[in-house]
């Protein structure tokens, strides 16, 4: 068992809760009592099926993300193990902000919903950068074994995070539905596979 082990362990049942409750917010329409037809009703949902997929999409590209930087992490101290809390604790909260937009897609709340959805990823960003910082900076905790490649991919593209994030923030200010496809496009960008990313 590598050292790093019981940190993915747990951390990966985080990541399985938080994205299993974001199935909540999709409720069973009750159509018969708004005079709709079922297929109607389902429709009329679609701020929920949006969230949802968004959200889903973007704890998936999280804990994928996840596992590549600990395929690279050897070691662990203390203020790693502080960083990885700080970042399970935001993946915890993003089914939160997910029922807000849902919720508050189509009402005049939508902006501040968007805004409370961006700033937690805002945050995660953060936590990934400290995370990722204290591990690699000097190859403090790193595998001597890591690709060195896949640690410099790393190291290009969550420098980045947090200003993709900014920018769904500050795009919220004139299109909410346009904030929610950003943060869609960060996941897929952060999703991309980058060769050696997952070597030691």
């Amino acid at each position: 068992m590598t050292e790093t082990a019981r940190i993915e362990a747990f951390s990966d049942g985080v990541f399985a809760i938080a994205i299993t409750l974001l199935v909540l917010d999709l409720k069973v329409p009750k159509e018969a009592e708004h005079g709709h037809t079922l297929a109607a009703a389902l429709a009329a949902q679609w701020p929920a099926y949006l969230a949802f997929v968004t959200s889903f999409l973007t704890i998936l590209v999280m804990w994928i993300n996840h596992h590549r930087m600990f395929t690279l992490i050897g070691r662990s101290d203390d203020r790693l193990l502080f960083y990885n809390g700080l970042l399970l604790m935001g993946v915890t909260l993003v089914p939160f902000p997910t029922s807000l937009v849902a919720e508050h897609l189509r009402d005049e709340g939508e902006r501040v919903a968007a805004f409370v959805y961006n700033g937690t990823f805002i945050y995660l960003g953060i936590c990934f950068n400290l995370l990722w910082h204290r591990a690699a900076v000097d190859d403090r905790l790193l595998d001597p074994r890591a690709n060195r490649a896949a640690v410099q991919r790393i190291s290009d593209a969550y420098r980045y995070g947090p200003i993709g994030y900014f920018a769904a923030f500050a795009l919220a200010f004139v299109s909410v539905i346009g904030s929610l496809a950003l943060n869609l496009g960060l996941a897929l960008y952060f999703a991309l596979p980058h060769k050696g990313n997952s070597e030691c």
